[in-house]
Formats: structure tokens, C-alpha cells, sequence
């Protein structure tokens, strides 16, 4: 009497260890996935392209023009000392930028590394937890003001914040991911099959973990931008005369009495650009979500 054993499908994303490039990609060709990086795209090419898109310098001021209305010399209007705020935005959406692709990515890395150390090692893990919810238990405003109080205001400072706060938040992503798929069963066959631990976290774990991470890279950088007009906006961030979203908003805040258009173009802005990762965050969960 021969036994036959009928095949059992594998799931693509569990052969490979989990889902590939194409999938993140797949997600930003969906229409909310690609009205996100358009968003995004056109807001980050508006800043990266400021020194020819703004018709004037951002320090230029223009005697009798303080205030000013919208026209066809100063499309968004002027400031209290005759500066044009359309060249003043396209030159802070570059400090938005530099918090963006830079202390997020920063953070997220620090964070998954000392989330996947902790995921392997116990006593590791109780010092890495330990340091994490000593992070978690300070306000974001609270390491803020006590940072600039220590290296005073500046993007360096905006920086640092983003990045202590997003440490702990990709750390435990990253732990519980680990320990979730070392546990799935395609793992542990391939661990009883011989398979060494380094082959496995290579080939499996870390796979499966960039799924839920760049999930959470997008909502974070959304996060970031708020941080940073907060922080301006408190006096803590970007100080003039330097321009950021954050300071141009305070400002125009203060002048909105005696003119309203001054906030609306950084405004404008910044909901542009949350809106645009927010988009993109839930695209790629969505695409996670149904794999």
C-alpha cells in the first residue's frame, strides 16, 4: 500500500519570507497609494526647486508692500516687514524636508536595530524595554523644551526630538514582528529542518518585518511634520529669520488680524504634505492587510 501526500499550495509571501518590493509598489499604484506620492512629490519638488520657482529672495523686503494682499508680484501676500511669503514657503518647505528623509529614517533605524537585539537576547531585552518606557514616559513637548533648553533652538534640536520619539515606536514594532513570524510554522520547519538562526532571520523574519515598518515610516514622517510646525510655532524649532512651515504659521497667526492670507499658502502646505503620507500610510496597510 503506497501513502500519497497531495502537494499543499505555499503562499507566495511565505516562500520568500514575506512579501516583496512589488507589493510596496503595487500599494503606491492604487489610488489612494499614488494621490499620496503625488502630493507628496509635487510639495517636495516645489522645495527642492525653490532658488528658481520663488520670484523673490526669502530676506527680501519691500518697503511700503508690508502686509500686503495677495497679487500678481506677491502671490501669497506679504509679511509684516515686506517679505514675500510665497518664497519664504517654497524655501521652509525645505526644512520640513530635511526632518522628513532625514531624523525619521534616522529614528526608524535605531529603533529596529535595538528592537531586533532585543528580540533575540532576554537580558537585552529587559535593559532595551526599560530604556524605551523611560522614553515613552516624557511628553514629545517635554523632550522638546528640555533639549532646546540644553542645545537651544534649531533644526538640529527638531531633529533630535524626532528622533528619540521615534526610537521606542520602531523598537517594539520591530520586536513584536520578530517574534511573531519566528513562531509562524513555515519558520519552524525550517528550523527543524537544520536551518541555522542567521539563515532563517535573513531569509524569513526580516522580510516579513519591512512590511509593517515602512507602514509605519509613512504615518511617522506625516507625524513629523506636525512636530516640527509645533515646535516652530512654540519658539522651540526654527527661528527667524530663517523660514519652516512652522515659523511662517506663527507668524501669519500673529498678523491674522490685519491680514488673512498670510497663513493660508504654509498652511495650505502643510495639509498638502500630512495629507500625501497619511494617504500613502494607509495604501501600504491596506496592501498589508490583504496579503
Amino acid at each position: 500500500m503506497t501513502l500519497h501526500i497531495e502537494p499543499t499550495p505555499v503562499d507566495k509571501a511565505a516562500e520568500t519570507g514575506g512579501s516583496d518590493r512589488d507589493s510596496r509598489w503595487g500599494a503606491l499604484r492604487t489610488g489612494r497609494g499614488l494621490t499620496g506620492l503625488i502630493l507628496v512629490a509635487v510639495v517636495a519638488i516645489a522645495g527642492l526647486l525653490a532658488p528658481w520657482l520663488a520670484p523673490h529672495a526669502p530676506d527680501q523686503q519691500f518697503a511700503g508692500a508690508t502686509l500686503a494682499s495677495p497679487s500678481g508680484t506677491h502671490p501669497f501676500g506679504t509679511d509684516s516687514v515686506g517679505r514675500d511669503i510665497l518664497s519664504r514657503t517654497l524655501y521652509g518647505i525645505r526644512i520640513d524636508l530635511l526632518v522628513i528623509f532625514l531624523a525619521v529614517p534616522a529614528g526608524a533605524v535605531l529603533g529596529a536595530l535595538l528592537g531586533l537585539a532585543a528580540s533575540l537576547s532576554g537580558r537585552v531585552d529587559t535593559a532595551i524595554q526599560r530604556s524605551f518606557d523611560l522614553i515613552l514616559a516624557f511628553p514629545t513637548i517635554i523632550l522638546a523644551i528640555a533639549l532646546t533648553m540644553i542645545a537651544g533652538p534649531g533644526v538640529g534640536t527638531i531633529g533630535t526630538v524626532i528622533v528619540l520619539a521615534e526610537i521606542p515606536v520602531f523598537g517594539r514594532l520591530t520586536r513584536t514582528s520578530v517574534l511573531t513570524v519566528r513562531q509562524l510554522p513555515y519558520v519552524e520547519a525550517a528550523r527543524a529542518l537544520g536551518a541555522g538562526e542567521g539563515w532563517i532571520l535573513r531569509r524569513h523574519v526580516l522580510p516579513n518585518c519591512l512590511e509593517p515598518l515602512t507602514v509605519q515610516l509613512a504615518l511617522a514622517m506625516s507625524v513629523a511634520v506636525f512636530i516640527e510646525g509645533a515646535m516652530s510655532f512654540l519658539g522651540l524649532g526654527i527661528t527667524p529669520p530663517t523660514p519652516s512651515l512652522g515659523t511662517l504659521i506663527k507668524e501669519g497667526a500673529q498678523s491674522a488680524y490685519h491680514s488673512p492670507f498670510f497663513v493660508v499658502g504654509p498652511l495650505t502646505v502643510v495639509v498638502v504634505l500630512v495629507l500625501g503620507l497619511l494617504l500613502i500610510s494607509q495604501a501600504l496597510a491596506a496592501r498589508s492587510r490583504r496579503q
